[in-house]
């Protein structure tokens, strides 16, 4: 049963942390496949040659330490190279409800029922940091000649026990959950008051822009007109029964009979 338990709670750490989580990829604003590559971590990989066969050896997604750098980071990368670091079990989120700009109440340590605002969401590992609480100092720089400095830093939250949504309508927490109203907007209501807990603005800013509003194309940036005008209807045809039919050109030619031995 013990050994059960194990490869169960192993399955289910990989299937959370062996993808980054949405918000995450929506504030970086990258490529799913620039995302894809950078993350790979590749250990050992067969020369581009012909006399070789094309074999990579990848590091799993399971030895992976999520932290506060960003997963296509090389600060990232340095913290997961050299020794195997044991993996972090996290409890599954189904459905996110707290984002960048909402105002939380600290449940813990010395800043408990401080209130702040998020400005940072990690969902691999579940976290938030809010902005000025639940800090700590660490040294920095230090070496024979020199003592190094003091950098005061935001430690991470859990979102499942040490932080709380604030309702903004009386400033006190509730849960929420999400909604519909009449006009199919999906809204987050407080279970407490029954009032909408707007998603905040901030919540929108990736590393290029504040909002999609005030967002200019930039020269290599394709129109918005021409992505909605490329369509493609997928057909039960190869590459050159495609062409053929474009070009008008009926086959009629008969093929020999072949004969498999």
């Amino acid at each position: 049963m013990c050994g059960f338990k194990m490869r169960l709670s192993a399955r289910l750490y990989c299937s959370v942390t062996k993808r980054i989580g949405e918000l995450t990829k929506q504030y970086a604003n990258l490529p799913e496949r620039y995302i894809e590559r950078a993350t790979e971590h590749v250990e050992w990989k067969t020369p581009n040659r012909i006399n070789y066969l094309p074999r990579t050896v990848k590091k799993p997604a399971r030895e992976f330490r999520f932290t506060t750098n960003r997963p296509w980071s090389d600060e990232f990368r340095r913290q997961n190279e050299g020794t195997k670091r044991e993996p972090v079990f996290i409890e599954p989120i189904k459905e996110w409800m707290i984002y960048r700009g909402d105002r939380v109440e600290v449940l813990v340590g010395r800043d408990r029922g401080k209130h702040g605002i998020v400005s940072q969401v990690i969902q691999e590992r579940n976290w938030v940091i809010v902005a000025g609480l639940n800090t700590h100092f660490r040294r920095m720089g230090v070496k024979k000649d020199y003592p190094g400095m003091i950098v005061k830093s935001e430690a991470p939250l859990l979102v499942t026990s040490q932080v709380a949504l604030v309702d903004p309508s009386d400033n006190k927490t509730t849960k929420v959950e999400w909604r519909f109203t009449e006009d199919g907007e999906r809204v987050r209501v407080s279970l407490r008051t029954g009032r909408i807990v707007p998603i905040p603005h901030s919540a929108e800013e990736t590393m290029d822009y504040k909002s999609r509003k005030t967002y200019s194309d930039a020269d290599k940036d394709t129109p918005a007109s021409v992505v909605e005008a490329i369509t493609y209807e997928p057909k039960l045809k190869t590459f050159e029964s495609e062409i053929m039919e474009e070009l008008g050109i009926q086959e009629d030619r008969i093929p020999k009979r072949t004969f498999w031995y």
